[in-house]
């Protein structure tokens, strides 16, 4: 799969590739050159032919140069090209995930794949381009023309080659697994320095600044452990190296004494075999380093590739499921459904909503609630029954064209740091009149006024320079500005006062009078006039009916008496 996203830019690897090649060969005619001038040029004392060598050997060092220069930029441009498209890629799958694969994948890793591992699969394209090209042609090229001035000695030095082919490839079989046991724990990492940071408010403000700074320690500890150990088994390869090379290099420089003082040889030769040895030794440097590289290029690729291929929402097939009640807008029909598959998180939930009606939700923390809107949303798939909007399926529907049915607003839903039109607006085409209607609507109006620039006032980001009840009216506006066919409001309304939920509650009915609703709350004075009220308890239904019919109910005229008092208001 990875060839896939090099494919692009063969043209440009092909080109380096032949410059890489040009370089390297011009490289290794250096030595070469340097024994003819030696053996076969200074003691004949041509001046001409000394300077028309050495002008050779600059022309050679010149053209290594260029060609590696941009062998090189090309190099990079294409590691840089593959890496952006891998990213690209990898972002927009992680878009379309089902929100089960997101849980699986964890929100820490899936940063850490789209940043750190992108990277090391940046540098290994770049580096096997550099290095992984012109250290196979200095070792095979290098021992070849070694061949041709000495071949005892040659024979020499490849004497060593088994031994370090050998400890090569154990150390790149043991690599990729080390490596992806290396990006395994910084996600736990980023998990915790994520958690940290969304969470930091909480943390000062109950005093465990210092529990938390521990338990950054102690993974980073673990990472840094990690790390040290992985590093030091493929460490072994560069000493491991260095001892074979150097024991070929002692083993060459007595032969080569031997074969001087016996007249077998020449000392140009041996100079220019030295100055190979050298060379091949550096190569065989490169290659180890090349080796770490690939291993941790590889497993990181491995776990971006795993995401790639998950399937997403967009793979989703459409198939054809029996029609609900035409006459229902929404309806819900013995749904049951669990996160983990231990427990129902919701059990037998089976409720109709004609067009225009409202339902609210009650409950206590846990109790199934905004697990009914991750259901209708598509977010999640129930293990048993359907859902129906407007008589279909959901499955039946494309995930984009299902939700674009809904306004959502969520208790903490996002804020980005732009203004507050395009936060508004959303990237849907908005029009102005819409836009007024929803500040209007959820009452933002009045404090969106008084901001300098009003609607092109630029927000921090998760809106951080203003209230939370303000925060919550700007996030009413924008599910209200697509003018939706359902208003699903998730406990969006506990930051307002009792006075502007009123009024709140009242411009929606006024203005979105068609609009099927969904209402969350802990107040009841939010659900009340609903045309339906649900109690969850534990996932399941308790009770379901109107305002009067549930205060029959024990738990639900407990809650109204306890937060109403027994005075029933709007």
């Amino acid at each position: 799969m990875l060839w896939d996203y090099l494919k692009p830019n063969r043209k440009i690897m092909l080109w380096g590739l032949l410059m890489k090649i040009t370089g390297t060969l011009s490289e290794l005619l250096l030595p070469m050159l340097l024994s003819v001038i030696i053996d076969d040029v200074v003691p004949t004392g041509d001046m001409k032919k000394v300077l028309l060598y050495g002008l050779a050997m600059m022309l050679c060092a010149l053209s290594a140069w260029i060609f590696n220069v941009r062998a090189n930029r090309n190099a990079s441009l294409s590691a840089r090209n593959t890496t952006e498209a891998i990213r690209h890629d990898l972002f927009e799958k992680i878009m379309v995930l089902s929100s089960e694969d997101t849980d699986r994948f964890t929100i820490a890793s899936l940063e850490s794949r789209l940043t750190s591992d992108t990277y090391n699969v940046h540098r290994m394209i770049g580096m096997m381009q550099r290095m992984g090209i012109r250290g196979p042609i200095i070792i095979v090229g290098g021992l070849f023309l070694c061949f041709l001035m000495e071949p005892v000695l040659a024979l020499v030095l490849l004497g060593t080659m088994p031994f370090i082919g050998v400890l090569l490839y154990i150390r790149a079989v043991q690599g990729v697994p080390l490596y992806a046991s290396v990006q395994a724990i910084n996600d736990r990492m980023v998990r915790i320095v994520r958690e940290n940071y969304r969470g930091i408010r909480v943390i000062k403000a109950l005093g465990k600044t210092d529990h938390e700074r521990d338990r950054f320690a102690s993974v980073s500890e673990e990472l840094s452990n990690r790390n040290i150990y992985v590093q030091r088994k493929m460490a072994i390869i560069r000493p491991g190296m260095d001892l074979l090379m150097n024991a070929g290099l002692v083993a060459v420089i007595f032969v080569g004494a031997l074969r001087v003082s016996k007249g077998l040889s020449h000392t140009g030769a041996i100079i220019a075999f030295m100055s190979y040895f050298t060379i091949i030794s550096g190569s065989m440097m490169m290659v180890s380093r090349i080796f770490v590289m690939l291993s941790q290029g590889l497993a990181s690729f491995g776990r971006i590739e795993e995401v790639l291929k998950t399937p997403g929402e967009k793979d989703w097939k459409i198939e054809e499921h029996p029609s609900g009640d035409p006459e229902n807008a929404l309806e819900f029909k013995d749904v049951s459904f669990s996160y983990l598959g231990v427990r129902n998180n919701a059990e037998d939930i089976s409720f109709a909503l004609k067009k225009g009606e409202s339902l609210g939700i009650i409950g206590e923390t846990g109790s199934g609630k905004t697990t009914l809107l991750s259901l209708l949303l598509r977010f999640y798939h129930p293990q048993e029954g359907a859902i129906y909007v407007n008589g279909k399926d959901v499955r039946d529907y494309e995930p984009s064209a299902l939700r674009s049915l809904f306004g959502v607003a969520m208790q903490n839903d996002f804020l980005f740091r732009e203004s507050i039109r395009e936060n508004i607006d959303f990237g849907r085409e908005v029009t102005a009149e819409e836009r007024e209607k929803a500040i209007a609507v959820s009452q933002a109006k009045e404090f969106i006024d008084s901001l300098e620039g009003r609607e092109d006032f630029l927000l921090e980001g998760k809106g951080s320079n203003l209230s939370g009840g303000q925060r919550q009216r700007l996030v009413l506006a924008r599910a209200f500005a697509g003018t939706p066919d359902f208003l699903l409001l998730n406990d969006s309304s506990s930051a307002l006062d009792y006075q502007t939920d009123a009024r709140l509650r009242q411009a929606i009915s006024k203005e979105y009078p068609d609009s099927t609703r969904i209402i969350i709350a802990q107040r009841i004075s939010s659900i009340m006039n609903c045309s339906k009220i649900m109690i969850l308890e534990e996932g399941r239904i308790r009770a379901i009916g109107t305002h009067e019919e549930l205060m029959k109910d024990e738990l639900y005229s407990s809650i109204y008496e306890s937060q109403m008092g027994g005075a029933l208001f709007d």
